[in-house]
């Protein structure tokens, strides 16, 4: 609803935008500044790569369950925004982490990547535009196919950020030594 409005009365952005509380705008900044500190190279420990994409997930839950609580599509999205976080993160935990880990110091050198912060927005707009269409056209949150989509959206986020989590996580296990009984 709101991409079909903007892409045909553009002009509404600043309604639009005006009557969006302070407080989320307060989050996006959050997110953008959370993601552009991971533009650059960085040491982190196994706890802060796991922070983020946890909170992300939690962030990812409640979009679904604020969105869908009381309509009756609500159990529907939770079982495919599970079933996409899942094939998401089958996919991406498999591939090779470029993060470093120093069992030593128990920390990893991080490259430094746009993807975290691109992921971060991506939440923080469908949830957005969500809320909008909330707003809007309440109707939407009973439609199996808006439902749907946006629970494979906010599934398909939380599948990435869990799977280059498990990626770290990977490495920081295969570091552990191995003892002999």
């Amino acid at each position: 609803m709101l991409i079909q409005l903007l892409s045909q009365h553009p002009e509404a952005l600043p309604s639009v935008v005006s009557a969006t509380p302070g407080w989320v705008w307060g989050i996006a900044a959050g997110l953008a500044v959370l993601g552009a500190s991971q533009l650059k190279d960085r040491q982190a420990s196994l706890a802060r790569v796991s922070v983020t994409p946890l909170a992300m997930t939690a962030f990812s839950i409640w979009g679904t369950v604020s969105a869908f609580g009381a309509s009756t599509l609500l159990a529907e999205a939770l079982a495919v925004w599970i079933v996409t976080a899942l094939a998401v993160f089958a996919v991406v935990a498999r591939l090779p982490a470029r993060a470093r880990y120093d069992a030593s110091t128990r920390t990893y050198a991080i490259p430094g990547s746009v993807v975290p912060l691109l992921l971060m927005l991506g939440i923080f707009l469908v949830k957005y535009g969500v809320g909008v269409d909330r707003a809007m056209a309440p109707q939407l949150m009973n439609e199996s196919s808006y439902a749907l989509t946006v629970a494979v959206l906010y599934g398909a986020f939380t599948g990435l950020f869990v799977g280059r989590a498990a990626r770290l996580w990977k490495l920081a296990l295969r570091s552990r030594p191995i003892l002999a009984a």
